[in-house]
């Protein structure tokens, strides 16, 4: 992925902070929207816009053209309206005691996955006072949220019912990939063809949704016959590769820089343990940095003298345990950044030559998805790139009254 030129804020950050480019996300979607095209773009802004903000980042989209957005929670969904969101929302994560009236009186597209569900949303019409615009979930092997095969042909006859006696419209049909960040894992094609039957049936059974959907960010970029007439693009918005190794260079931008200050510069002897348990002993004398964050703020403890940050433009290492509020990097390492000083920048995650959020990931055994989204804590977070005045309102789409199909 191309880093942005806007991307490098200023040097000599004050407090640990993270900074998001929002004129990053509004290029990627750009992009995505490019690429995708027939199909309608959905802009994922979930877990606070996995951790870069969901409001300034659904802001963003929107201004860069996003058709939906979408979001897990109810209270995720309420939080966009009340922020003076209007366009086409989805959400999809409920439990058994959430009420959804707000979200139908809101007109935000709800998805259930089971006869249970579907009682909750016409309990909710009945108290919203309105239909809803109502979305159905089908698992095709993720096995994870969505009707089951086999309760499919009874959701989707009696969503049809609910259309006719006037509760709802069913807006869409949809379901989740796997496997889309490996392209030739057989269980992409077996997925798409469990979807395309899934879908054939709620047609059968007279259901006409305005919209199909699959493909997430990988799916969406990997597999073009997965896109049908939207997709779903989280983590390829925010800039950040969903399929290291598979996925072509579009040119997206990494929207979050995660940087803070040292607090510290000292020298420490050979033989010297850094942090708890002694995880790592310098072999030499050298000088050591510290960094003040940690896992309170969501750097993942896995790192412990496996990642990196950038001084002074030089990669160098994390020494010993990452601690709740601190960790230490070797400035004195090899190629390291000699002369730093406390109140120089030490940049996490950033433009190269600093680690990128996928460096992290791989030093800790995980995903780009949860470095992004588990930074918070104290760190403060400010973005940049913001154009008010530019942006357009939000879309506003007509409220549509259930109807009649054949």
């Amino acid at each position: 992925m191309t880093p942005s030129p806007s991307a490098a804020p200023e040097p000599g950050p004050p407090h640990p902070e993270i900074v998001v480019d929002l004129a990053a996300v509004r290029h990627n979607v750009g992009v995505l929207r490019a690429q995708v095209a027939p199909a309608a773009l959905m802009v994922v802004v979930k877990a606070d816009g996995y951790g870069h903000g969901m409001l300034e980042v659904a802001r963003a989209a929107r201004g860069a053209g996003a058709d939906w957005l979408g979001v897990a929670t109810l209270e995720e969904a309420a939080a966009l309206r009340a922020a003076g969101d209007r366009g086409r929302l989805l959400t999809w994560l409920t439990v058994p005691a959430d009420d959804h009236a707000g979200a139908v009186a809101a007109d935000v597209d709800v998805t259930v996955y089971d006869l249970d569900q579907l009682a909750a949303v016409s309990a909710a019409v009945s108290r919203a006072g309105r239909p809803a615009r109502l979305q159905l979930k089908v698992d095709t092997g993720l096995s994870r949220g969505g009707s089951t095969a086999a309760a499919w042909p009874a959701l989707v006859a009696a969503a049809r019912a609910g259309e006719r006696d006037g509760s709802w419209r069913v807006t869409g049909v949809w379901s989740h990939l796997a496997c889309s960040d490996e392209p030739d894992h057989p269980a992409n094609a077996a997925q798409e063809a469990a979807f395309r039957e899934a879908v054939a049936l709620a047609e059968a059974a007279g259901l006409r949704p305005e919209v199909r959907h699959l493909a997430n960010s990988a799916g969406a970029l990997l597999r073009p016959s997965a896109r049908f007439d939207l997709v779903r693009c989280g983590l390829a918005a925010y800039g950040l590769d969903p399929a290291p190794g598979h996925t072509p260079d579009l040119g997206l931008r990494p929207a979050m820089t995660v940087r803070s200050p040292l607090a510290l510069v000292k020298q420490v002897p050979a033989g010297a343990g850094v942090s708890y348990g002694h995880r790592w002993v310098a072999p030499a004398a050298t000088t050591l940095g510290l960094v003040p964050v940690g896992y309170g703020d969501g750097v993942p403890r896995h790192a412990s003298d496996r990642a990196e940050v950038a001084v002074a433009g030089h990669r160098v290492p994390v020494r010993g345990t990452v601690c709740m509020d601190q960790l230490v990097v070797d400035l004195g390492a090899p190629a390291g950044a000699p002369g730093a000083r406390a109140g120089d920048e030490a940049v996490l995650i950033g433009p190269a030559p600093a680690p990128s959020a996928q460096d992290w990931a791989e030093a800790c055994g995980t995903i780009s998805y949860e470095i992004v989204t588990r930074l918070g804590g104290r760190l403060h977070r400010r973005h940049t790139g913001a154009v008010p005045e530019a942006d357009p309102a939000p879309t506003v789409v007509p409220v549509l009254e259930p109807q009649e199909t054949a």
